[in-house]
């Protein structure tokens, strides 16, 4: 009898040990309950057995693992774990209820089973799940069995639930790395060395480095800057004393040299400016460990920035030249000196006029941009608004103001009223011939041709001028864009023209494009209205 004890002791003591082993070498939560449950099942000399856990988030009890059960038919056992709940000092007063319910279910599943025992696994005073362990046949169950079982069951408790903080640690740490490599910004982490641990997608993108490639590098191997904006870089800023406890972060700015390297897209050996801000991560001792970047794509910034200045020249230029022209001309006018005859007043007077109009269109356009950007653009719908009567007006005011040039309808006799806001639609001509103007300097003809189609009509500014080089075809609708040659230098224009037009045509609900003339110099621009109104512009 002794020694049976001792074997019996001596069993527990290795199955404890197993399940210590468990604890520190496996943290699969899977795994854990499988190791659990079978060395549980074999302590006493079980035949099956199954483990059922609480549900954190709802704490429903649930079959997570079974022994000697086959998997169809476990949904058999749900009358045992439901509606019997553990209280503390009595659990031997469930065991019948437990044991008439474990033979209903043994019949139904045609199971040999007959008796069970329930070891409660409890962690930090909470019930976290139970242990089951059945027998079979005439056997049963040692009387102290539940004795056996009860430090097994409280190291499987522990076990579960170290498990399952790995599981959380684990998938939180999934959540992080994915909220890293899919952020918009680009983010490196630095050890205290100044080698890249953490490369993510929005920065390899940025920099032309494969986050593969990056990461084990020096951050000066992969960030070489082509010209710094700030006073100091990261290295500067180490070699000073950066970071101290409690120090602030460090932002640094400038241009960065991409590789070159045809294996990836954005390695093209061109210049993008950055935006890197640096913040340390110390320990509780005040130890760097390490160093969090955050780097954002400042190139389309500087765009708009020297657009600006752009901007802000050529409206100078522009705004002078026919206020100029027009004090120049009402200086003269006023010459106490001077008796000007019939003629010339007219002429100077129109002259006035025109420069007058001159500067109300670029006042305009002016506002026109700015209730774009703030999103208040709106139109005034009419529901016949006749292109071709637009078109001749537009033609008879431009062919007032150039000799060198002659124009031309051409719109069929059936071409139908459309619905829009007919001085946007004139603004929309007005801009497109202006062009054709302006970029064919020898003159020629400018066609103005309309087209009916089924469910949409076409209105196209053909030009004999310089045409627009294919470099230069990316921006054309862009904003303060100007084409880059000797002959746009010297035209009047801030490059808001054709970027208004856009805005215009597509509030209707239209599109514009254009293509080069073939077979003969210039460009033809082509824009589309639909016939029917659409919804969105309907009142």
């Amino acid at each position: 009898m002794t020694r049976a004890l001792m074997d019996i002791r001596v069993l527990q003591r290795e199955y404890l040990l197993a399940i210590s082993r468990a604890l520190t070498a496996e943290l699969d939560l899977h795994d854990v309950l499988r190791i659990i449950l079978r060395a549980a099942v074999d302590l006493v000399s079980g035949r099956a057995g199954m483990i059922v856990l609480a549900d954190p988030a709802d704490g429903t009890m649930r079959v997570m693992a079974v022994y000697g059960i086959p998997p169809h038919l476990v949904d058999h056992f749900a009358p045992l774990v439901r509606g019997l709940p553990y209280q503390e000092g009595e659990e031997h007063l469930v065991v019948p209820e437990l044991t008439r319910r474990l033979q209903l279910v043994a019949r139904k599943a045609n199971l040999g089973l007959t008796h069970v025992v329930r070891l409660p696994m409890i962690s930090r005073d909470e019930v976290i799940g139970f242990i089951y362990v059945f027998q079979a046949g005439n056997y049963v169950f040692r009387e102290d069995a539940p004795e056996l079982l009860q430090a097994f069951a409280e190291q499987a408790a522990i076990a579960v639930r170290n498990a399952r903080l790995y599981e959380q640690i684990h998938k939180e740490k999934q959540r992080l790395d994915a909220i890293l490599e899919h952020s918009a910004d680009g983010v490196m982490i630095l050890d205290p060395s100044l080698r890249i641990t953490v490369f993510n997608k929005s920065l390899s993108q940025m920099t032309g480095w494969p986050a593969a490639e990056a990461i084990g590098r020096y951050h000066h191997e992969v960030i070489r800057w082509h010209k710094l904006r700030t006073e100091t870089d990261l290295y500067e800023a180490v070699e000073n004393g950066w970071p101290l406890p409690g120090a602030a972060h460090l932002y640094v700015e400038g241009d960065l040299q991409r590789p070159l390297n045809d294996n990836h897209q954005m390695a093209d050996g061109g210049i993008i400016s950055l935006g890197i801000t640096y913040a340390p991560l110390m320990d509780e001792n005040g130890r760097l460990t390490d160093i969090i970047a955050s780097v954002r794509d400042l190139t389309r910034y500087r765009q708009e920035e020297e657009l600006q200045k752009t901007f802000i020249s050529v409206i100078s230029h522009e705004l002078k030249t026919p206020v100029s022209i027009i004090k120049g001309y009402a200086s003269t006018l006023r010459r106490q000196d001077a008796r000007w005859s019939p003629e010339v007043l007219q002429e100077s007077l129109t002259v006035i006029e025109e420069e007058a109009d001159n500067l109300n269109d670029l006042i305009d356009n002016l506002l026109e941009a700015s209730r774009l950007q703030a999103g208040t653009f709106s139109l005034e719908i009419s529901d016949e608004v006749m292109l071709p009567k637009l078109a001749a007006s537009v033609a008879r005011k431009w062919q007032n103001q150039t000799s060198k040039h002659t124009f031309r309808l051409d719109f069929p006799p059936d071409f139908p009223p459309v619905w829009g806001d007919e001085r946007r639609l004139t603004q929309v001509l007005n801009n497109l011939v202006s062009n054709a103007i302006k970029y064919s300097p020898d003159g020629g003809e400018i066609l103005i041709k309309g087209e009916v189609h089924p469910e949409h009509v076409t209105v196209s500014v053909r030009d004999q001028g310089i045409g627009i080089p294919e470099h230069e075809q990316h921006r054309i609708f862009q904003k303060f864009a100007r084409l880059d040659n000797a002959l746009s230098r010297k035209t009047e224009g801030t490059g808001l023209g054709l970027y208004l037009t856009k805005a215009i045509v597509e509030a209707h609900n239209g599109r514009i494009w254009f293509t080069s003339n073939h077979k003969s110099p210039g460009t033809t621009f082509t824009f589309s209205l639909p016939r029917e109104i659409p919804e969105k512009l309907k009142i």
